[in-house]
């Protein structure tokens, strides 16, 4: 178990040494997940400063919109040099393969049925160039049907059934506001097609590569479904020692893990992780490796929530002690830290580990200083208070 778990937190680049690279990191975790919840920071920040401590965010947002080595679609921002996968995503997103037959049917009918809508949006970035969402006017012929949140989004809509196809692209921001223009000015579109077998490939491998050790059937899972060829590409990497098959002490079933983590040697460090972050994105996998229990609580109503709104899970070396309900006060340049809870058998020496890591955090985010609320665990508490 101990080796397992080794393995996962080396794959997600959170042992020591730090990575000094962030496009390396967002190439090696095949991208980050973006959400806008921003109690401390947006996750896919956080999840980039977990890896390598105190950075430029502005060097995140020059690496999308000035150099172009990274490029956003759906809820990721992704590396351009994997464009080629995620184009045959795009291209079942636009032949409707990526949905179930009924919700196809349902988005071909609307956008047939607002087919002049869809041309005066194209012709529109064609003739102004980059455009805000709300530089749009509705133009709809039939609403989108909704009585939830997209009611009434009748552009928002259209453009993103557009940027699921790959027709259009985000190429900056405006605030909240992104800016669009047509994917032949933003993407690599005369890159070759790659085969499908090799997309297979790449995909597993590289999720393995990232994952450490998983079951073998979480591997191929994208935007759009799960690769076909996928199981075939395992068996390949398995033949070549690339992918080896292992048991996990006291875990039942078929486990894999990448063969190179395995060998490299576990140093360990402590960080505080976005509720996002890969490592516990997985909720049973992290049960089973680690034994913590994770739930995201941003949905929950505030009554009944059990430890808070944006939780931090706490990483030591392989373990996961504790998780902290922080907040950052911009105006005030405070870091609030309301609570920390501990997990029954964290080690009572973490305290300054733990201390040191929140530090580093609110000097990332630029406070001044930090407040600890009432709900400290005894066994850190001195430590903790100690840094604030």
């Amino acid at each position: 178990m101990e080796t397992a778990r080794g393995a996962a937190v080396i794959a997600q680049q959170l042992s020591s040494p730090r990575p000094t690279s962030m496009p390396s990191v967002i190439e090696h975790l095949g991208g980050l997940q973006m959400d806008p919840t921003s109690a401390v920071a947006r996750s896919e920040r956080l999840v980039l400063w977990s890896r390598l401590g105190s950075y430029d965010v502005e060097d995140l947002n020059r690496a999308l919109f000035v150099d172009r080595t990274l490029f956003e679609w759906w809820a990721y921002i992704l590396p351009i040099n994997d464009f080629a996968i995620h184009r045959e995503a795009m291209r079942r997103h636009a032949n409707g393969s990526a949905y179930t037959p009924a919700r196809a049917e349902h988005r071909a009918k609307w956008m047939a049925a607002n087919a002049s809508f869809r041309r005066h949006v194209l012709s529109r970035l064609r003739r102004e160039g980059p455009l805000r969402s709300r530089d749009f006017e509705d133009r709809v012929s039939l609403a989108w049907p909704s009585g939830g949140w997209n009611e009434g989004r009748n552009v928002g809509r259209m453009l993103e059934i557009l940027w699921d196809q790959g027709v259009i692209a985000t190429v900056g921001r405006d605030g909240s506001q992104r800016i669009w223009d047509l994917a032949e000015r933003r993407y690599p579109l005369d890159q070759p097609r790659l085969p499908q077998r090799e997309v297979a490939r790449r995909v597993v491998e590289g999720q393995l590569r990232a994952k450490g050790v998983a079951r073998p059937r979480v591997l191929g899972w994208g935007i759009g479904g799960q690769q076909p060829g996928w199981e075939r590409s395992l068996d390949e990497l398995q033949r070549e020692g690339v992918a080896v098959p292992v048991k996990v002490e006291g875990l039942r079933g078929e486990w894999i893990a990448h063969a190179e983590t395995l060998e490299r040697e576990f140093a360990p460090r402590t960080t505080l992780l976005s509720p996002f972050d890969q490592l516990v994105w997985d909720r049973k996998r992290t049960e089973q490796l680690f034994g913590f229990r994770f739930r995201l609580e941003i949905y929950v109503p505030v009554a009944q929530r059990e430890f808070g709104y944006f939780v931090l899970p706490i990483l030591r070396g392989d373990r996961l002690i504790g998780r902290l309900d922080p907040s950052y006060d911009r105006a005030m340049r405070r870091l609030n830290v309301k609570a920390v809870y501990a997990e029954p058998d964290a080690p009572g020496d973490a305290g300054p580990d733990i201390a040191s890591a929140i530090r580093e955090l609110a000097a990332w985010l630029g406070a001044r200083e930090i407040a600890f609320g009432k709900g400290i665990p005894s066994r850190w508490r001195s430590a903790l208070t100690r840094s604030a």
